[in-house]
This record gives C-alpha cells, sequence and structure tokens, in this order.
C-alpha cells in the first residue's frame, strides 16, 4: 500500500467516485472537484475545491477522470485548470479514455512545466470501479508510472505499463474494439435464440459451459435478457471511443469492418432514444431490426 499522499481527483461520477473513494479509503488526503456537487464520502472526507487549479495546487499526484477528449485539454488549460496550478515535480494521472496524439501533445505541455504525466485509461466498468477489480492500461515513463502504480493499485487488479505516453490510450481503444465487437456478438446470438423459439436464459445459461464463454455474455449477456441497461457504461462513451477507432484506423491507413459496423449499432441505438442505457442496451438496435426483443420489458 502507498504511503499517505496529498491526492488530487477530477471527475466524480459513476467511475470516478468509486475510484476516489478507494485513494480515501486507503489514507491519503484528497483534494477534489468536480462540475456538480462533491457526493458523500467526499463532502465530509476530502477537501473540495473551487477549481481545478486549487486541486492542482494542494496535491502533489492529480488525477483526471471525465468523459472526452475536450474535457481533459478544458481541465487541464483552462484559465482555472490544472496547469495553472502546477509546480514542478508534480504528476498528472489521466484515467480518462480519450484521443492518443491529443495525449501525447498534453503530456508535452505538461513537461514543459517540470511535471510528470501517465495515461491510465481503465476498463471494467462501474462494477470494476466499486470493487477496485479495474484494469488499468498505462503509458508514461519507467518514473512516472513508478509514483503512479501504488496509487492505482487501490484502484485495480490488472495493471500494466504498455509504453510511452499514449500507448495506454492505444490499449484502450483496442479494448472498447474488442468489448463492443462482443457485446454485439453476445446480442445477435440471444436476439437469434429468442426468435426461433429458444429460452434466451438457458441459452445464455449453456453457452456458458463452452468456448463460447465470456465476461460479456455473462455480466451483459444477462442485462439483455433481465432488461437491467441503467449505465455502468453508457452507449454516447462508446460511440466515442469507436470513433476513437476509426480515426485512428483513417490515420493509419487501414480498415475496421467490424469496428465500423458496432459504431452504427451504437449509433442506431443513440437515435432510438438510448444513448445514455448501457451499452449492453446496444442489443436494441438488433432487437428493432429483427422486430423481436430478446425478453420482454418487465414494464410491458
Amino acid at each position: 500500500m502507498a504511503s499517505p499522499q496529498k491526492i488530487g481527483f477530477i471527475g466524480l461520477g459513476i467511475m470516478g467516485a468509486p475510484m476516489a473513494a478507494h485513494l480515501l479509503d486507503a489514507g491519503h488526503a484528497l483534494f477534489v472537484h468536480t462540475r456538480s456537487g462533491a457526493p458523500e464520502p467526499f463532502a465530509s472526507q476530502a477537501r473540495v475545491c473551487a477549481s481545478a487549479t486549487e486541486v492542482a495546487r494542494q496535491a502533489n499526484i492529480v488525477f483526471l477522470m471525465v468523459p472526452d477528449t475536450p474535457d481533459v485539454q478544458k481541465v487541464l488549460f483552462a484559465e482555472d485548470g490544472v496547469a495553472a496550478g502546477l509546480s514542478a515535480g508534480k504528476l498528472v494521472v489521466d484515467c480518462s479514455s480519450i484521443d492518443p496524439i491529443a495525449t501525447r501533445a498534453f503530456a508535452q505541455r505538461i513537461a514543459a512545466l517540470g511535471c510528470g504525466y501517465v495515461d491510465a485509461p481503465v476498463s471494467g466498468g462501474e462494477v470494476g470501479a466499486r470493487a477496485a477489480s479495474l484494469t488499468i492500461m498505462c503509458g508514461g515513463t519507467e518514473a512516472d508510472f513508478g509514483r503512479a502504480r501504488p496509487l492505482l493499485e487501490a484502484m485495480g487488479k490488472n495493471i500494466t505499463h504498455v509504453g510511452d505516453v499514449g500507448a495506454g490510450q492505444v490499449t484502450k481503444v483496442a479494448n472498447q474494439i474488442i468489448v463492443a465487437l462482443n457485446i454485439a456478438a453476445v446480442a445477435e446470438a440471444l436476439v437469434f435464440a429468442s426468435k426461433a423459439g429458444a429460452d434466451p436464459a438457458k441459452v445464455r445459461q449453456a453457452l456458458m459451459g463452452g468456448f463460447a464463454s465470456s465476461r460479456v455474455l455473462e455480466v451483459h449477456g444477462e442485462r439483455m435478457i433481465k432488461r437491467t441497461f441503467s449505465p455502468g457504461f453508457r452507449i454516447a462513451l462508446h460511440q466515442k471511443d469507436l470513433q476513437l477507432a476509426l480515426q485512428g484506423a483513417r490515420s493509419l491507413g487501414m480498415a475496421l469492418p467490424q469496428t465500423a459496423a458496432a459504431a452504427q449499432l451504437m449509433n442506431t441505438c443513440a437515435a432510438l432514444g438510448h444513448a445514455q442505457s448501457d451499452h449492453s442496451a446496444l442489443v436494441k438496435a438488433l432487437e428493432a431490426m429483427a422486430q423481436h426483443p430478446v425478453t420482454r420489458d418487465p414494464a410491458q
């Protein structure tokens, strides 16, 4: 366990709040900033700061967990942003999932202030954030990663230093490709099974014992059957991640055909009004095309 430190945390949303809570539980002094009012336990156990600048002035290591590339840029470099409060020797750790190219540019600007930068996007959703079992993929120097790792260990289990700054974000994009295609595959299989007259719950149970078994089939397949689409990770955020993948592929001169198809299913879900639902709600796009739900919503 890391010795107690002064830690900043900006972004106390679905993922950020439980991640930051683990740092509190580990005994660190926490300085937080969020766009909305700070929830418990932060309101009573952390120092709630009026700006990101104040967080950076107070803390030695500043964590970010915000939705998208423009959000990270604003938090870092706005007039009242993190950069304005940094002094030499401090460290920024960005756990957001954003553009790898922008990440490298942000890190250069932070390095010019004499500070370190680690991109450390996470995977595991709200369940993993609450259980401190996140997979965390990191980019940065060995020294900066070494400083961040003991703190990341309070939030995750599988922590990998992939390479230089930006490598963590590249890995997260790859992760999101795999997750999206798995969700689409599970959704197609369950819609097919249900429309063919089989009990989708029993089909899922049978498949969990075979080569088709996966974490997505276990967790997201159950959500599709039970119609529990409250967000652990929203469709809107996965749309963003798949767009990063497709933009990256275009810049590399390559094709990601299955990713493009999954992105269109996400777009369909958003058009149907499900952008804020969990990404397992991708099944709703396939249900609409099949004119058949996996199971009936309990409210119906």
